[in-house]
């Protein structure tokens, strides 16, 4: 018997550890309730969610009493969340906890003024997804930047579609990169050729969680396939009328790739509204946040005002 209860607890260790569990305990010391099972959100869709546990997965969703007590829609499971669950028959569970989150990436919800949106919890780094050929925007890049600011999660830059661009080009984009925002990796790649791959798979480590941000069409979903190895999701051509990618993937979805990593694939965000204004965007401009601070008048907008240093800055 006691060698049959070690067996098990091995084996429960072992699916946890593959769904990250021991990069979660490193940060969060919480204890398990007991009568629950310990698992991780991997999928959600429409307040629906697929838990992964160490005796399978199941169709959850949160007890009328978690969505009572919820504040807003923060406090609901995200994908990545890990969650205490009740199995019930038929492959079935309800979500009782959420467990507190290391990190969780959200933005201001798209047409709802003053809500939030969960993107993604407990993720180690966020590869900022952009394609070289139409969709490269560095203002927008900046707000992923903030967001990520924000969420306490390290950004990694990734360049798409490396194989449309002329070398001037990209030469051009890395350098303008390089200019404004410092201290992120850059990492140009091409899903095609498979050009650079390399340098990015020699920064997904086992044991961690990582997510994608970016629009529709830069090629996350393609990017996702051939990290994990097989078709997982479905994949989209540019619109050549308007010059936007369609939104491919619907849902979020947490997947373990062949090395171990845990990667979660987005739906594509046309529209980057942070969450946090204040910390996100002190954090992801640093230096305008610091000039600031030389600024003759306290309350400095940083447009007009004699003795600004950020405009005595910009103008050098």
């Amino acid at each position: 018997m006691l060698l049959l209860f070690k067996a098990i607890n091995f084996r429960t260790i072992m699916i946890l550890e593959n769904l990250g569990y021991s990069s979660y305990k490193s940060r969060i010391k919480e204890p398990m309730p007991e009568g629950f099972e310990i698992g991780r959100v991997v999928l959600e869709h429409k307040e629906r969610y697929i838990v992964r546990t160490e005796t399978g997965e199941y169709d959850a969703e949160i007890t009328g009493n978690l969505r009572y007590t919820a504040n807003s829609r923060e406090d609901f499971p995200a994908v990545g969340d890990w969650v205490a669950v009740a199995v019930h028959d038929a492959g079935f569970a309800i979500i009782h906890k959420v467990f507190p989150r290391f990190s969780v990436i959200k933005r201001q919800a798209v047409g709802q003024s003053g809500k939030v949106q969960v993107i993604a919890a407990n993720i180690d780094c966020a590869f900022l997804v952009q394609a070289v050929d139409r969709d490269f925007n560095i203002n927008r890049l900046e707000r992923y930047l903030a967001i990520c600011c924000t969420s306490k999660v390290s950004p990694v830059i990734v360049l798409t579609k490396t194989d449309l661009a002329e070398k001037a080009r990209l030469i051009e984009i890395t350098t303008g990169i390089g200019k404004r925002i410092e201290h992120v990796p850059v990492i140009a790649i091409s899903n095609e050729t498979r050009l650079g791959y390399e340098a990015l798979t020699n920064i997904i480590e086992r044991g961690k969680t990582y997510c994608m941000l970016g629009s529709s069409g830069v090629g996350k979903s393609t990017l996702l396939n051939n990290l994990s190895g097989r078709m997982v999701m479905k994949t989209g051509a540019i619109s050549n009328s308007s010059s936007k990618g369609r939104h491919i993937t619907s849902h979020r979805e947490l997947l373990v790739l062949e090395n171990g990593a845990i990667l979660i694939d987005n739906p594509g965000m046309r529209e980057v509204g942070i969450a946090d204004v204040a910390g996100g965007l002190e954090a992801a401009f640093n230096n305008i946040a610091g000039l600031s601070k030389q600024c003759r008048f306290i309350d400095c907008s940083h447009i007009s005002e004699a003795g600004c240093a950020v405009i005595e800055a910009l103008e050098k």
